[in-house]
């Protein structure tokens, strides 16, 4: 023994009872380990992201806690499960012009760098929507609507200052969301009031002059919709004829679960192609929840009273209802995949159910299932269904640059 060291008792034996404590940890844990391989996935079984390389991008709505790592436990379902990102608020003109001239970029910096760290295909949503737009957009000083002249002046340096910020990383944007009703006729925003059709056009035109590379969308909810679909080719055609860029239409797919017909959504995303552009399947997930009477599509100002009948599963969702989703979802994945050749993304409005805006919308307050990852930050039935169906399709060419990243 070194002279400066200092002499210890022996050890005493651990006793029996020690012996037993440290048997049962082990055992615990094991038996965590093996229901976490076991929760939905298999092991060894391919990411979404892997199962759809060849195919179109996966992606999901993100939120800036996640960026941050606050919610870390989804950022890392992200990295692991999707290959592509939009963010859910950080980009809408409210949070970075709250006040005109002033432009508030932290955390969108802060999102698009997360989806450079993780190589991720980034969307910008959204550049000209009717909601989510700050009043000030609109007046004047005295609050009177401004002319036409100004306010295309203020969409042009809107777009301009943030296109031009991350020109060459964000890789294509949502550039007007919602601008068609569910009966086809323009929805009467102040965008449409004050300047007109041209709106759209004047958006498309001045993103593509703030970044020429950068792909461009327009972006709706209930496409599925005969009239609604008729007005958004004839709107691709409108922009196509003024020799302006549009890549590709977004059909939201915010589901129910009889709304809408997989045979209506299919003849849209058909006309849509047959238009010129390819298709996006965004904002997609699929509630469980009994919705108001006569009440279906995604207008984000729709509000109702809470009621007790309309949310029925705050305790856990049954499970012949959890199997009447995952049929559903299977189905609409089926249809995505008959079609990869004309699709280049599919994206989750969400990453687990804590975070779905189906749970407070159009009803406060209520519990949904209406993701692939639960609230235990794993991965649904579903998830291994979707990966199965996978291997059954054939792989086809990218649908887009950058599509196996």
């Amino acid at each position: 023994m070194h002279p400066s060291a200092t002499a210890h008792p022996p050890t005493p034996a651990p006793t029996p009872a020690l012996v037993m404590m440290k048997l049962i940890k082990k055992l615990v844990l094991t038996i965590v380990c093996c229901l976490l391989l076991s929760a939905g996935t298999k092991p060894n079984e391919p990411t979404l992201k892997e199962a759809f390389a060849g195919k179109f991008l996966i992606g999901a709505a993100i939120t800036i806690s996640q960026v941050l790592g606050v919610d870390a436990s989804a950022a890392e379902i992200v990295k692991k499960q999707f290959n592509a990102i939009v963010p859910e608020n950080c980009m809408k003109s409210i949070y970075l012009q709250p006040k005109e001239g002033v432009f508030h970029f932290d955390e969108a910096d802060k999102f698009v760098a997360f989806g450079e760290i993780n190589n991720l295909w980034i969307t910008g949503h959204c550049l000209i929507w009717h909601s989510q737009t700050p009043a000030w957009f609109f007046r004047d000083k005295n609050g009177n609507d401004v002319s036409r002249e100004v306010l295309i002046e203020r969409m042009r340096n809107h777009i301009k200052t943030v296109v031009s910020r991350y020109k060459g990383r964000i890789k294509g944007w949502d550039v007007v969301n919602e601008a068609i009703t569910d009966d086809g006729s323009w929805r009467q925003s102040k965008f449409y009031k004050i300047i007109g059709e041209d709106f759209i056009p004047l958006a498309f035109q001045f993103a593509h002059e703030a970044d020429p590379d950068a792909e461009l969308y327009y972006n709706d909810y209930s496409t599925a919709i005969a009239a609604k679909c008729k007005s958004i080719v004839n709107l691709v055609k409108a922009i196509r004829g003024k020799n302006l860029r549009i890549d590709a239409v977004g059909m939201q797919g915010h589901l129910s679960m009889d709304f809408p017909a997989i045979a209506d959504f299919e003849r849209s995303l058909l006309a849509f192609s047959a238009s010129g552009v390819k298709v996006m399947i965004t904002e997609l997930d699929l509630t469980v929840l009994p919705l108001p009477q006569h009440f279906a599509g995604a207008d984000v100002s729709a509000k109702f009273d809470f009621k007790n009948k309309l949310n029925p599963y705050s305790n856990g969702l049954p499970k012949d209802i959890e199997l009447k989703q995952q049929k559903r979802y299977v189905a609409f994945f089926k249809l995505f995949l008959k079609h990869q050749d004309k699709i280049s993304r599919v994206t989750l409005w969400g990453v687990t159910d804590n975070n779905s805006w189906r749970n407070n919308w159009p009803i406060s307050g209520r519990t949904d299932y209406a993701l692939l990852f639960d609230r235990n930050f794993q991965p649904k039935p579903i998830v291994n269904k979707i990966i199965q169906l996978t291997k059954q399709s054939s792989a086809s060419p990218p649908t887009m640059h950058g599509a196996q990243r």
